[in-house]
């Protein structure tokens, strides 16, 4: 059975969107936690805002160091009611009953279903109880304003399995859902 994984680049106050205030923290011990991400998973599930920004940016990227191989040879599923067509390499849209869908790509075997950005499918994900792990790089910075993975009325209880703590001042932080 496959896990979902959820991996954020969050804000020290939540925010989530449009990570480029990420860049000037980006070193080699980042980069090694992300490509932890890609030797443990081989499908990655992703809204369509993300997708549609993934599917324009890495088709350029081609080699190994950059994460190009992966990302544009791994298995994409797109959560989508509007997109028609998902013409990036491996891109299959699901659409329709979106609960019966995924848990049927968890049933699956296999390795883990990993959502990167993906804001509303995070949330919903959350909302359902499927996502199984955060992944989260919690970065220096308040941006003040801007989406953020824990909306207002969202709860959760969490477990702390690992965290790092990296030069940069990033804090990489793993969590598993408590269930009952």
């Amino acid at each position: 059975m496959r896990n979902v994984i959820v991996t954020e680049f969050l804000s020290l106050d939540g925010v989530m969107e449009n990570p480029t205030w990420t860049f000037p923290y980006w070193n080699d011990e980042i980069a090694q936690f992300k490509a932890e991400e890609t030797t443990s998973n081989d499908v990655l599930l992703l809204g369509r805002v993300t997708y549609e920004g993934f599917a324009a940016a890495w088709p350029q990227r081609t080699d190994e160091a950059s994460g190009g191989r992966y990302f544009n040879s791994v298995r994409k599923y797109v959560v989508s009611n509007t997109l028609d067509k998902a013409e990036w390499n491996n891109s299959q849209i699901i659409k329709g009953d979106l609960l019966k869908e995924i848990i049927q790509l968890k049933q699956q075997d296999g390795e883990n279903l990993v959502v990167h950005g993906s804001g509303m499918l995070a949330r919903w994900l959350m909302q359902h109880d499927l996502v199984d792990r955060y992944r989260l790089l919690v970065y220096p910075v308040v941006l003040g304003t801007g989406k953020r993975l824990f909306q207002d009325g969202a709860a959760a209880t969490l477990k702390l399995v690992e965290t790092r703590a990296f030069k940069s001042g990033v804090a990489a932080l793993i969590y598993e859902p408590e269930r009952a």
